[in-house]
Formats: C-alpha cells, sequence, structure tokens
C-alpha cells in the first residue's frame, strides 16, 4: 500500500512504468462531463504579438502577428530638428505668457477677464498643441513633410505681443 503523498502524484495504472515514459504517456483525468471548447468570436485571430510564446494545449496553431509597418527610428537629423523646433516652441510659450501678461492692463480697457483669459491660455498653448499635432498627423509620412509641417508652426505661431513690446511692454 502507497501513502497517500504518492498517490496524489500518480494515476490509476501507473505500476511498473518509468519516469520518462510516465509523463509521456499519463491518461487524460476522467471528467464526468465533457468539456465544450470555448466558443471563439468569427473574427478573432489565435496570433501574438512578437516576443510572446503560447503555451498550452492547442499552442501550435497560435501564429505571430505581422506588422503592417516596420517602425524606422527616427535618425539622428530628425532628433536633432526635433529638440531645436521644440526648444523654439518652448520659447515661443514663455514669450506668449510674458507678452500676454504685459498686453493684459491694455486689454482691460477693450474686454473683461473672461473673455482675455481663455485666448491667453489657448495663446500660451498653441506652441506645444502645434508641436503634438505636427509628430501625431506627419507619422509615416516623409521627413521633409514633418519638417515642413514644424517650420510653418514656427513661422505663424511667432508671440507677437512680446516681439512688438518687447519684456518691458508700456
Amino acid at each position: 500500500m502507497t501513502s497517500d503523498s504518492d498517490d496524489a502524484l500518480s494515476w490509476d495504472g501507473d505500476e511498473g512504468v518509468g519516469a520518462a515514459e510516465q509523463a509521456s504517456k499519463a491518461p487524460a483525468p476522467k471528467r464526468s462531463e465533457p468539456q465544450a471548447a470555448p466558443a471563439e468570436h468569427p473574427t478573432s485571430d489565435p496570433s501574438l504579438p512578437d516576443g510572446w510564446n503560447a503555451v498550452g494545449t492547442g499552442s501550435d496553431t497560435v501564429g505571430h502577428l505581422e506588422t503592417e509597418e516596420d517602425r524606422q527610428p527616427l535618425s539622428t537629423a530628425m532628433l536633432l530638428i526635433l529638440g531645436v523646433v521644440g526648444g523654439i516652441y518652448l520659447l515661443y510659450s514663455v514669450g506668449w505668457v510674458v507678452g500676454g501678461l504685459r498686453l493684459k492692463p491694455l486689454a482691460n480697457f477693450f474686454v473683461i477677464d473672461a473673455m482675455f483669459l481663455p485666448w491667453f491660455v489657448l495663446a500660451v498653448a498653441a506652441p506645444l498643441l502645434w508641436f503634438v499635432a505636427s509628430l501625431v498627423l506627419t507619422r509615416g509620412k516623409a521627413g521633409w513633410m514633418r519638417v515642413g509641417a514644424l517650420l510653418l508652426g514656427v513661422v505663424l505661431l511667432v508671440p507677437w505681443p512680446f516681439v512688438t513690446m518687447g519684456a518691458v511692454g508700456l
């Protein structure tokens, strides 16, 4: 008679079978109810992204996803351009803050603060929004298109209140 701990590690009918053969010839556990296969969505594709491996029953039928576009890293020149233009946009935001605050006393003669504040916030955020929009909308396009969109923003988003009145202003 075997102990309870030995019973937990073997199946009925395993006596006399070697350990290597036992692993390969082990019968499946008996179940009283047949287990239904999981219902698959008709459009589901059993594929995994690169770096993932399927294990277990049916893992040999699982494939790997094919990427639609092979993303190439940005070149050194493009990274430098992004850094320089990003710095210019940061300076533009600071210019809009300084110029807008210098313009506020004059603007109070014409509009109330509730009208001035939203446009002031949008003017300060415009360089950041342009930078992000240029990166997102030119993804996958030619590099000159991205550079062109960024340089167009450099021309269009000049902080005119700061340029015309400077830091000392009125």
